[in-house]
């Protein structure tokens, strides 16, 4: 016996699938609401019947570019989301589904598909509405595969229309009106066997058996890798007491070590994150060395004119009384009087420098304590710790400058 089972109304029987139907209106007005809403909660629909294939569908909407009704502003990228969150799994195949009088260049359907699978091999076209395409015209060169080639190919269908569903037009008589549509059409006869319902069942039955047997070797290695891993924790663990102190004191340590190489791998530039959005730790500091400090020492303002003034009275007050004569070399007190009035110049950019690069180290300290998070006493102690060390290094540092 047919019948279908929703996982909303567990133990409950639908032999009646006009009665299927309307569960499915009335689920879906409750989650989204009577007005063209949108929910990324699905429907779980069972269906048990010796007629139909084993298979799991998932049933996506097809893209909304303008809301209506309910539909919240950015109603496109909500349903975008949601059906990346499922045909980006690896283990699935995609129907891209695609109406026949609409052009194929165009199709949502098949540019998503292409985004999650650019080589074709999960990719199955279903071209509909074939019977609605305007005189003259037909779809012979897409069911070729000539058009837009899929490594898959394409299936043509012909569903019911708003007409024969309203006239409760069974799918036994539909699937039969499918089959003589296209005998009887000159552009598809002579692929009639490879087109309709039943030949696209057939296909995703096949299609999916090879799936699964292709992708199955690699799960099942996946699955016992795993088990092995968990295996060894389990071991490890077997005689674990949380009150060990020793344990305590590894787990604490093993943190601190792994909080120093963060630290290390963040200013070297050899970590496994690279920030995308601006430059940080090592990076940074590099920048203020070779870019902000000779920035600074340039925007310095240097009078040639009184320079040369200060020198010649430097070398004539080293003389003293004694007459000044022309000689080679400056003499060693006047050029230090000299050089000394120029280096201090440079302790503002100097200084500057340093508390540029202490903000970076602060910062980068504070990224690596993230990991920390989960025990807060700790990050805080990390923290005040390291800073405390950074700022004594300034300190003597500045002292220095």
């Amino acid at each position: 016996t047919e019948y279908a089972e929703f996982l909303h109304c567990k133990g409950r029987k639908f032999t009646d699938f006009d009665e299927v139907r309307q569960e499915i209106e009335v689920e879906t007005d409750r989650i989204t609401g009577m007005n063209k809403g949108i929910s990324s909660i699905p429907i779980n629909l069972r269906i048990y019947s010796p007629h139909v294939l084993s298979l799991t569908l998932i049933d996506l909407p097809g893209i909304t570019k303008v809301p209506v009704g309910d539909q919240p502003p950015d109603i496109e990228q909500q349903i975008r989301d949601m059906i990346m969150q499922f045909i980006s799994r690896e283990n699935c195949l995609i129907l891209a589904v695609t109406p026949a009088n609409t052009d194929l260049a165009n199709s949502d359907a098949l540019k998503l598909a292409k985004e999650v699978d650019p080589q074709g091999l999960r990719t199955i076209g279903v071209i509909t509405k074939l019977d609605l395409m305007d005189e003259g015209t037909d779809a012979r060169e897409v069911l070729e595969n000539k058009l837009l080639p899929l490594r898959r190919g394409y299936i043509g269908v012909v569903n019911r229309s708003q007409k024969d569903i309203d006239g409760k037009k069974d799918i036994k008589a539909a699937l039969l009106a499918e089959r003589k549509f296209f005998l009887s059409h000159p552009a598809y006869r002579h692929m009639a066997d490879r087109m309709g319902t039943p030949y696209l069942q057939k296909v995703l039955n096949q299609q999916l058996t090879n799936h699964i047997r292709d992708t199955l070797p690699a799960f099942r290695s996946k699955l016992q890798s795993q088990l092995l891993s968990i295996e060894h924790e389990v071991e490890v663990y077997k005689n674990f007491r949380p009150e060990d102190p020793t344990r305590k004191t590894k787990a604490l340590l093993q943190m601190v070590q792994q909080f120093s190489v963060d630290f290390e791998k963040r200013i070297e530039g050899s970590g496994d994150q690279v920030d995308t959005l601006e430059l940080s730790g090592g990076a940074k500091i590099n920048r203020i060395f070779h870019e902000r400090f000779p920035f600074e020492l340039v925007k310095m303002e240097f009078n040639e004119k009184e320079l040369r003034r200060e020198i010649s009275y430097a070398i004539k007050n080293i003389h003293g009384i004694r007459q000044v004569l022309p000689c080679l070399f400056t003499p060693d007190m006047a050029f230090e009087a000299i050089v000394k009035k120029q280096i201090v110049k440079l302790k503002g950019p100097c200084l500057k420098s340093v508390d540029l690069v202490m903000q970076e180290l602060i910062n980068t300290v504070k990224k690596c304590t993230k990991k920390l998070a989960t025990y807060p006493r700790l990050c805080e102690e990390t923290e005040r710790i390291v800073a405390g060390y950074i700022r004594e290094r300034e300190e003597k540092t500045k002292d220095q400058v």
